[in-house]
């Protein structure tokens, strides 16, 4: 049991350390746990662990799914359904088949086996997807169809696998194939949908974050069992689940039980993701020992996986590229950037699902081992080829994640609705008595809208915005008010637990200051370049992209006043030069008020969008 516990803590302590160090480093964490998995696999003195398919399938597999699913929106998992479903489906089928065809060629093997192998290496992992395609920071489209299309492929691809297995041993009807699916698919919605609705139920009746906490971890595995008992696919059970409590938790759950949520979640996803890439790397010699013992040469064996390898990268280019365009003949236009495409084609990395599957072929399958070595050969070749030329690519051509000031830009627009909103409700439940705290609520719904305009404009000046320097004094208070509840508690003048409290709301503060900080400091070194529409309102649309200002980069009522403006804005109708609402006179505002002047537009360098006073609502600013 020592030797056990031992053997844990130094698993676990090697999957920190390395992780650990590729993010000091910026080297991809995936790929130096698997060769650091590959080294230890070979040194004496380490007994790798046994990879069996419970413990992928079952163990670690639906926890991953569910984490990420339940962080995809399905927004834009429905908007991007169809990308998603040719992947995911059509994909895998073209795949399995044509590596089967290469496979039924290259070894004495019959046509099930030939395809149980294809069905195997189809599908691109989950967790190899997710993990390249975040780290490198890709479109948000892009990111949503790779997720989308690792969440649902492992359903076709194990159908496929299953249909295989059975073929080995009897012939299998199309009818049969095609009916086995449909009620794989079907009672895999079922379930899912069940177990979120019974999870929303219980979500909404309690705000305890400890129990709903506890229910999530438990969550995938309900989704899952159930699915599996009833012949259907249990990994698309948990995706669906996760998907529809993602979509639904902001309605039915507290802000502490989401928040609580969030962080257990991505400490779990953090150690299983990287855990899983150990594993693979730990399985390589136990694997290659026993390709060894089959009447196959080594050469003969290494061709083999070569051709298989690249079988699976060009199917995957083949079918992306030729969909791209057969999808969309007729009236249909092009929507898809074809950069964006060919990197789609090209993240197909396979991870530790390929190698579990493999593991579920007959023992009496013939050339087992064999098979099991292409599938590590696919897994390892896909993450080391496509993983470490995947940002080469993409920085080539120009593909490159979202613009955090755009982002930020959004933000803004959407605060802006939701603090309107919130002070009208507020006002509709207000007493006689309420209006001191009614205008609290509009001063602080303003600095929260102008606490994100602040992070745009002049990133070359050293000056502190009215939101900056309110946060650096806060974070000072807040580090005197942790030592003063600390010398309380060191001299025993209060419970443990009072203090607790309290000390945790002051960690919440501060941690929501770090990262509004490094949030800001990443904006404000961004060049702006939104995508936003020319003219989404009436006003926008007749009011020039602008105009000769007034006065030459000051706001002349701040130099009256000797007061000193944040960001300026400029006029559309007549060229006047106002400060923005962070500055102390709102002069850009207060134009607008007293004239009546509809649009405007930021002035500050390297900035180029509008705003709508009436509609609230930003447009593109030209050049």
């Amino acid at each position: 049991m020592e030797h056990l516990v031992l053997g844990v803590t130094a698993f676990l302590v090697v999957v920190l350390a390395v992780s650990a160090a590729c993010r000091r480093t910026g080297f991809n964490a995936p790929l130096a746990l698997i060769i650091v998995g590959v080294i230890g696999s070979y040194l004496p003195f380490i007994h790798e662990p046994q990879l069996t398919p419970e413990v992928i399938l079952i163990g670690a597999l639906p926890p991953l799914l569910y984490s990420s699913a339940v962080q995809t929106s399905l927004v834009d998992f429905r908007r991007n359904a169809s990308a998603i479903g040719w992947l995911s489906v059509g994909l895998v089928l073209f795949t399995t088949f044509g590596v089967g065809m290469v496979v039924h060629e290259l070894l004495p093997v019959g046509w099930a086996v030939a395809l149980a192998i294809g069905a195997i290496v189809a599908p691109p992992d989950a967790v190899a997807a997710t993990a390249v395609a975040r780290s490198i920071g890709l479109p948000r489209r892009v990111v949503t169809v790779l997720e989308g299309e690792s969440l649902v492929n492992d359903a076709t691809a194990l159908v496929a696998l299953n249909t295989a297995i059975a073929a080995m041993g009897a012939t299998v009807a199309f009818s049969g194939i095609f009916g086995s699916f449909i009620w794989t698919v079907v009672v895999a919605v079922a379930v899912g949908l069940a177990v979120a609705k019974l999870v929303g139920i219980w979500f909404s009746h309690t705000n305890d974050s400890v129990t709903s906490v506890a229910l999530t971890l438990i969550t995938p595995f309900a989704a899952y069992v159930p699915a599996e008992e009833l012949h259907g696919s249990g990994v698309l059970a948990v995706v669906v689940a996760g998907l529809v409590l993602g979509n639904t938790s902001p309605r039915i759950q507290s802000g502490e039980a989401r928040l609580a949520q969030r962080i257990n979640w991505r400490t779990i996803s953090f150690l299983l993701e990287n855990a899983v890439f150990l594993l693979i790397g730990l399985q390589v010699r136990q694997i290659i020992d026993n390709a060894r013992g089959t009447n196959l040469s080594a050469v003969r064996v290494l061709l083999i996986c070569c051709a298989v390898l690249a079988t699976v990268m060009v199917l995957r280019m083949v079918w992306v590229l030729a969909t791209r365009v057969l999808v969309h003949i007729g009236p249909r236009q092009l929507t898809t950037p074809a950069t964006e495409s060919l990197i789609i084609s090209w993240a197909g990395m396979r991870g530790v699902v390929t190698l579990a599957a493999a593991l579920t072929l007959p023992v009496h399958t013939p050339y087992r081992p064999v098979l099991i070595l292409i599938a590590l050969a696919v897994t390892l070749g896909t993450l080391l080829i496509q993983g470490l030329t995947l940002p080469v690519l993409a920085r080539n051509l120009g593909v490159h994640g979202p613009d955090p000031r755009e982002d930020a830009m959004q933000e803004a627009t959407i605060y802006q609705h939701a603090v309107a909103a919130g002070l009208k409700a507020a006002k509709a439940a207000a007493g006689p008595n309420d209006a001191d705290v009614i205008e609290r609520i509009q001063t602080q719904g303003d600095r929260r809208v102008n606490s994100i305009w602040e992070r745009l404009g002049r990133p070359e000046e050293d000056v502190e915005t009215p939101s900056e320097s309110w946060r650096r004094l806060r974070a000072t208070a807040i580090a005197a008010e942790r030592e003063e509840v600390l010398r309380i508690r060191d001299e025993g003048q209060a419970e443990h637990e009072v203090l607790s409290h309290v000390l945790s709301a002051l960690d919440m503060e501060e941690a929501s200051i770090m990262r509004y900080t490094e949030k800001a400091d990443e904006i404000r070194r961004t060049p702006l370049r939104p995508a936003l529409p020319d003219a989404p309102c009436e006003h926008l649309a007749d009011s020039p992209t602008t105009v000769e200002p007034q006065t030459a980069g000051f706001c002349p009522e701040c130099a009256e006043l000797g007061t000193d403006p944040v960001h300026l804005r400029l006029c559309l109708t007549c060229g006047h030069v106002g400060c923005c609402d962070s500055s102390v006179g709102m002069h850009a505002t207060a134009h607008h008020q007293q004239t009546g002047h509809p649009t405007m537009r930021s002035i500050e360098p390297g900035e180029n969008w509008r705003w709508c006073y009436v509609h609230e609502i930003l447009g593109a600013g030209g050049e």
